[in-house]
């Protein structure tokens, strides 16, 4: 076992004197794909965590998105879309919350529900998938101190699990390994799989950098060991970041927070098994201002501009021409065509939702033909790293 850390832990030293000539190789080698996107077969990874029922932020944002994908996907792409629940014990969890596996089958209810299929993008836990685990253990051999100290995003995620109000009342001793470490099992779901692109939210572009230099120094070691030609096909392309297009959407009741399902206020959240009766409740209950012209103004007007951009996520319109066309019409008529948009996107995902959870058989089917499939790659992939590197 010593002797596997010890030359684990040595790859990093000896390859960086070939990180530099990699890191430009493959930015030539990104380069000449993206200018070829549309012929070129992309391969897909994103994750999400299980906790809870999904919310509208969590809809708008990741979630529309990932089906975004599946319909634009061409022949030859590949997608994973995955579960992440080792990535949520990372953060101490409610004594009254469901168990980790009971919230991973009802967030795999709420992807198939939102249109996720699974004959089109494959779908599966993290768990299931062991070499999840084996890759984060490599990689944490091979990434220094330095670079996970320079990640941020933990204090953010501790913000959530706590609900403090800033940054400012999270410190060190509230963090645990697990999650200071998160990042490299990040970079591990997404190396499992090859991903050449990942739609994250702009606060995950930190850990897709680190990913990005994890591959790099995975490369250099890789052309120590290879022919040419076997590295060329061995080689890990560095993930491009697919940021997705929609603002974060902020609390109802606290617009200078985001929407998130620990705020002890129920009302702060539109959930996807709300009623339509709570929905209308809740918009109607959102936090707006005295000022009677509807403007988008983010810094200066937090709760008229969530508002707008939960419309303009609905609908697909422009904020700033919802925000002229609504003129002098007040915050009520804005509340009303907001709660109409929200009912007429929420409803259809709604009923599939509460459908599929009297189905668990089908839940936990579509989990274990996603773990067949997902495991194909993972297990290819583990091979050519754990054969090249000899452990």
């Amino acid at each position: 076992m010593s002797r596997v850390l010890g030359k684990l832990a040595s790859m990093q030293s000896r390859s960086v004197l070939q990180v530099g000539k990699i890191r430009s190789g493959l930015a030539r080698r990104s380069l000449s794909t993206d200018q070829t996107t549309q012929r070129h077969p992309r391969t897909i990874f994103s994750g999400i965590q299980p906790s809870g029922i999904p919310h509208l932020g969590n809809y708008l944002g990741a979630l529309s998105h990932w089906v975004e994908l599946q319909k634009t996907a061409v022949p030859g792409d590949r997608l994973f879309f995955s579960v992440v629940d080792l990535h949520a014990l990372t953060v101490q969890r409610k004594k009254d919350a469901p168990s980790v596996r009971d919230d991973a089958e009802t967030m795999t209810a709420a992807l198939l529900a939102i249109g996720l299929d699974p004959s089109r993008c494959t779908i599966f836990c993290q768990s299931h998938v062991a070499e999840h685990l084996h890759l984060a253990w490599l990689l944490s051999c091979i990434t220094s101190m330095g670079r996970l100290n320079r990640m941020t995003t933990w204090k953010g995620k501790l913000v959530d699990a706590r609900n403090a109000n800033s940054e400012a009342e999270i410190d060190e001793s509230h963090l645990n390994v697990g999650l200071f470490t998160y990042p490299v099992l990040q970079s591990a779901d997404i190396l499992l799989y090859r991903a050449t692109h990942v739609p994250v939210g702009e606060d995950q572009r930190q850990h897709i950098e680190l990913c990005r230099d994890i591959a790099q120094i995975l490369n250099a070691r890789l052309q120590e060991s290879l022919r040419p030609d076997d590295y060329e096909r061995s080689a890990f392309r560095s993930p491009e970041l697919l940021i997705t297009s929609y603002k974060r959407i902020l609390s109802l009741r606290d617009p200078n927070q985001k929407m998130s399902k620990s705020s002890p206020d129920l009302k702060s959240r539109i959930l996807l098994t709300d009623s339509t009766d709570e929905i209308y409740q809740k918009i109607r209950g959102a936090v707006t201002d005295s000022q009677r012209e509807i403007t988008f103004s983010p810094e200066a007007r937090p709760g008229v501009s969530n508002l707008l951009t939960i419309l303009a996520g609905c609908t697909g319109e422009n904020v700033f021409e919802l925000a002229e066309k609504f003129g002098n019409a007040g915050h009520g008529e804005l509340k009303k065509t907001a709660m109409e948009a929200v009912e007429e996107t929420m409803k259809g995902p709604r009923s599939e939702y509460l459908r599929l959870l009297k189905d668990r058989t089908y839940i936990q089917q579509v989990l274990r033909d996603g773990t067949r499939e997902a495991r194909k790659t993972a297990q290819q992939t583990m091979r050519e790293i754990t054969d090249t590197l000899q452990i």
